[in-house]
């Protein structure tokens, strides 16, 4: 068994590294990866926040891959050191000029090129878009996204479970007999196994899709040879 896993880790390795490669916002020559278990680790460094995040994604799009620790660290240049006031001016702009984004119900807070979001936003959508635009940013080196989701409407949970379940169905990229969904008040909680990480991370994006969910428990397993 030992053996087997270890061909599978190292299939997954080299895998992660033609990903990397593939992808154009980093270079795979910065990245070190190492697989046990199919968990992915990333090391190495990169000179922006959004190279991190970009090689963290192209992981987690390897089939196999069950989760990765992301342990780049993120060493800027000092044609882009910023301080910390010009980062928070330019995130407050950039959040502004996003159409996705309430930006005037965000709060934005920098502390060493770490930026803090904190706020409420109607969607889920709203919340990952907002980070999206910081993380693109030049001198940040991390992002904390605090913003809470809180819906302009409630559903009742067993309507929330259909509404997610049936959305699961007409999905392409999820199979809907694999997960379970149960709704307690406007919490969402997805279990079952699926075969990939993104197959996974996609059924988290169709419950919070769901008008009225607040939060999503996502307890879904990644068994990339389940069958």
């Amino acid at each position: 068994m030992t053996s087997t896993i270890t061909s599978q880790d190292e299939q997954i390795q080299r895998e992660v590294f033609a990903e990397l490669d593939w992808d154009a916002k980093v270079r795979s020559n910065e990245v070190g990866v190492a697989v046990k278990d199919g968990v992915v680790t990333l090391t190495g460094w990169v000179d922006s926040y959004a190279k991190k995040a970009a090689a963290e994604r192209a992981a987690h799009r390897v089939r196999g891959v069950k989760a990765v620790a992301n342990d780049i660290v993120v060493r800027l240049p000092s044609s882009a050191e910023r301080t910390d006031a010009d980062i928070a001016a330019e995130a407050s702009r950039a959040l502004a000029w996003q159409a996705l984004v309430p930006a005037e119900q965000i709060e934005v807070t920098v502390s060493r090129g770490y930026v803090t979001l904190r706020g409420e936003v109607p969607w889920e959508y709203q919340r990952r878009a907002a980070e999206r635009v910081v993380r693109r940013l030049s001198g940040v080196r991390g992002v904390i996204n605090s913003i809470r989701v809180r819906p302009l409407m409630s559903s009742s949970p067993e309507r929330l479970r259909k509404q997610i379940q049936d959305a699961l169905v007409r999905d392409a990229e999820t199979d809907a007999e694999r997960i379970t969904v149960e709704v307690q008040d406007d919490k969402a909680i997805l279990r079952g196994t699926v075969r990939s990480w993104a197959e996974k991370d996609e059924a988290e994006r169709v419950a919070w899709s769901a008008p009225g969910v607040v939060e999503v428990e996502n307890q879904i397993t990644v068994d990339p040879w389940a069958s």
